[in-house]
């Protein structure tokens, strides 16, 4: 039997705290729980039972085929969810997602595209499943979500004429992963998104030409193969990363002086070097003129004993007067012992005036990894550091260190710290290097 006392407070209570509930700490609750947990909650009180109805906010992921059974059936699963929240609910959906990449098959999904269309969505993610030799075919019923502001799909093929391909006045953020589609209809769909600041492209086969033309755009982030990339009225755009990943990219397509010249509003820039073909010809000394904008530069897979490679990116820092962070990840296997070097004299008319902080990665005390790092010292009036990683644990250590400290530094609040090492300082090699011995 129960104590007095709990029984007084078990009187004390309200007969249904459930209920008592506000509606938006319920809303809270609900969007926490998996779909089908949501729907469950209709038996806990008179309160909760069509509260899911009005959900605004929707997930249909791996939670949703729990038993073996569902897994063996996923579409029939599907179906039976949909058609409950096609006859149930009340309101709009402004978000929804779809992760399905597990699926061996995709559920028609048209009908509930047109459906979410008449449910003002403004939010959707479609990341449907993985399957190498034939992606889901993207229905059209997708370009009549016309309130999208932000839509992401991964894994499916995009084939519509572009005259049935409206676009999406009010979208701001577009995101295609491993998707298949042809630079016709890519260029086309991108112009007819007015509002667009941010696209995202991870592309599935190589593109031809492909045209950007998005005056509000400010953030380009291109995974892929192309021949060319040619920006058009981007006049905002602040942050372009290019990823190229085969050798498909024609320098005599890609006009790197004109893409660049395109970008006025450029700040932030990422460049992979592994299959970049960036100059028709050598590299020159600098772009024919100066991107004043630019502040954070990221070089990867730089291979300094390369010399069109070390030319380009010599060529890219040169054009940026106005560069703060600067992070290059080299790619060198040994040194090779070439005769080829960056003196300082090579870079006489060159301050870096504004650069403040430096990265090099996958550092291994190569000789013209060291060089870099020098001219950079000598030439960075207001470095406060340079942080450099390591590959390896490198076995002349202290030769390598002693040498790093004895770089002349234009800054004198300058810090030289290497992984593993700590902070160089003036006399103070051989504490360091006993310290991590």
């Amino acid at each position: 039997m129960m104590p007095p006392k709990g029984r007084e407070h078990c009187q004390g209570l309200p007969p249904d705290i459930l209920s008592d509930l506000h509606d938006n700490v319920i809303d809270v609750i609900l969007m926490c729980l998996p779909c089908k947990d949501a729907v469950r909650t209709s038996v806990l009180s008179r309160k909760w039972k069509y509260h899911w109805c009005r959900l605004a906010k929707w997930k249909f992921d791996e939670s949703l085929w729990s038993t073996q059974k569902d897994k063996l059936y996923p579409t029939v699963k599907f179906r039976k969810s949909v058609y409950q929240l096609l006859t149930h609910h009340e309101g709009p959906i402004t978000k929804f997602k779809l992760d399905i990449t597990y699926l061996k098959e995709c559920p028609k999904i048209d009908n509930f595209l047109y459906f979410l269309s008449r449910k003002d969505i403004q939010h959707l993610v479609l990341h449907l499943p993985q399957k190498k030799d034939e992606l889901y075919k993207l229905p059209s019923s997708i370009f009549i979500c016309s309130q999208l502001r932000h839509l992401n799909i991964h894994y499916c093929s995009i084939h519509h004429h572009p005259s049935a391909c409206e676009g999406f006045d009010s979208l701001v953020r577009l995101e295609l992963c491993r998707v298949m589609i042809s630079s016709e209809l890519l260029g086309h769909l991108i112009s007819h998104c007015p509002l667009l600041e941010k696209l995202v492209l991870k592309i599935a086969k190589t593109l031809n030409v492909t045209e950007i033309n998005a005056p509000m755009l400010r953030s380009f982030e291109f995974t892929g193969s192309v021949s060319s990339i040619r920006l058009k009225n981007v006049p905002l755009l602040a942050k372009v990363s290019l990823i190229c990943e085969n050798s498909s990219m024609e320098a005599e397509k890609f006009d790197y002086a004109k893409f660049f010249q395109s970008c006025s509003a450029l700040e932030h820039l990422f460049l992979n070097f592994r299959y970049g073909q960036f100059f028709a010809d050598e590299a020159p000394t600098r772009l024919p003129f100066y991107l004043n904008r630019v502040k954070h530069l990221h070089l990867s897979h730089v291979e300094l004993k390369e010399s069109y490679t070390r030319s380009c990116a010599l060529c890219l820092i040169r054009s940026f007067p106005h560069l703060e962070y600067l992070k290059i990840e080299v790619y060198n296997e040994a040194d090779s012992g070439i005769q080829e070097s960056l003196e300082l004299e090579r870079f006489s008319d060159v301050t870096f005036n504004h650069l403040r902080e430096v990265e090099i990665i996958s550092f291994r005390g190569t000789t013209l990894e060291m060089q870099l790092i020098k001219i950079l010292l000598a030439k960075s009036p207001v470095l406060v550091k340079m942080y450099i990683n390591p590959a390896i644990l490198i076995d002349t250590g202290s030769e390598i260190l002693a040498e790093l400290v004895s770089f002349q530094r234009a800054s004198p609040e300058a810090e030289i710290d290497v992984e593993y090492y700590g902070k160089l300082e003036l006399n103070r090699v051989e504490t360091n290097v006993d310290r991590v011995v």
